[in-house]
């Protein structure tokens, strides 16, 4: 798989002699680990817009429904920070609520409003963590992939030394080295994915949190707005 035979002194080799003098399925497998990092950086750099967003949209969005007031007000109030995931919450809500209004007059049932609530905040939780598992797997699989790649690399050096008939480390040291190669760029795909995965994971469930503890709000605000209200008029 890597040449022993390599065209420059070992103190004359860089990094990227060594990525540039590299056989085919090196040159694969580096490829491999490559897309996979860019993937991952771009999925970084979406998430972290994303959920910075989120996560001031949430703190507007709340104070100014709570200056609201009433569910009523609260949809205009929700038209002004859509990027916020209390705001999906809200809109599953109301619209249940809207339905039983419209239905029966009033909260007809507290638990399909709950229900409402719950598929609201699933909802939102997965847009929340779209392409995230991307990251999960580059961290857990990059690895391997540059692991592969050294072994194979190591196998070939050992097996042209054989073949060369010489015992000096100066002849299978080059081949090594570019053998290594693979396992250090498996690492430095993986690390950045493992770190902002955990990272993300951690804003993802304390958006959770915000939105289950709206959604009591929510129901709390509904039963003392709507419980035993009379159907309006038409």
């Amino acid at each position: 798989m890597f040449s022993t035979s390599f065209p420059l002194a070992p103190a004359q080799m860089s990094f990227w002699d060594l990525v540039i003098h590299a056989k085919p399925v090196p040159m694969a497998v580096m490829v491999i680990l490559l897309l996979f990092s860019l993937a991952s950086w771009a999925i970084i750099f979406s998430r972290w817009s994303v959920l910075r967003k989120a996560r001031v949209a949430n703190t507007g969005f709340l104070r100014a429904f709570r200056k609201a007031g009433s569910l009523e007000t609260g949809v205009a109030v929700a038209e002004k920070f859509r990027h916020a995931p209390l705001v999906g919450v809200f809109d599953f809500g109301y619209e249940e609520l809207d339905r039983q209004w419209k239905s029966g007059g009033g909260l007809a049932s507290g638990v399909a409003l709950e229900r409402a609530l719950q598929l609201g905040i699933s909802e939102e939780i997965a847009a929340l963590e779209r392409h995230m598992n991307w990251l999960a797997t580059t961290a857990s699989v990059t690895p391997f992939i540059g692991l592969f790649g050294t072994v194979w690399g190591i196998i070939d050096a050992f097996s042209a030394l054989g073949l060369a008939g010489s015992a000096s480390l100066r002849a299978v040291a080059p081949g090594i080295s570019e053998a290594l190669i693979t396992t250090a760029l498996g690492l430095g795909a993986a690390i950045p994915a493992a770190i902002f995965y955990n990272h993300f994971t951690h804003v993802v469930r304390e958006l959770g949190a915000r939105m289950e503890d709206f959604a009591l709000e929510f129901l709390n605000l509904a039963e003392r707005s709507f419980v035993a209200q009379p159907a309006p008029r038409t």
